[in-house]
């Protein structure tokens, strides 16, 4: 094996253990190609709006808790 393979075979092992050790549960936020927002890390893909979406969304975050604190017995949780 050359010294170049060997030196990418570490590096991308090294990359892959920092992935698998990544604190699981932890939000990240990025502005899209097209300029909309998008929060990592509450599942596969990313959950993407546009700015007008976020805020209109967030005017009603207290109806969003209260709603969940009332169908608490029929919403599911993730594991």
């Amino acid at each position: 094996m050359s010294e170049d393979l060997k030196a990418e075979l570490d590096r991308l092992r090294a990359e892959n253990e920092a992935l698998k050790n990544k604190k699981s549960g932890t939000l990240s936020m990025k502005v899209s190609e097209k300029g909309a927002l998008s929060v990592y890390g509450m599942g596969r893909f990313p959950i993407t709006l546009y700015k007008e979406q976020w805020l209109k969304l967030l005017t009603i975050a207290d109806e969003i808790k209260q709603f969940i604190k009332d169908n608490d017995s029929k919403l599911k949780t993730k594991e």
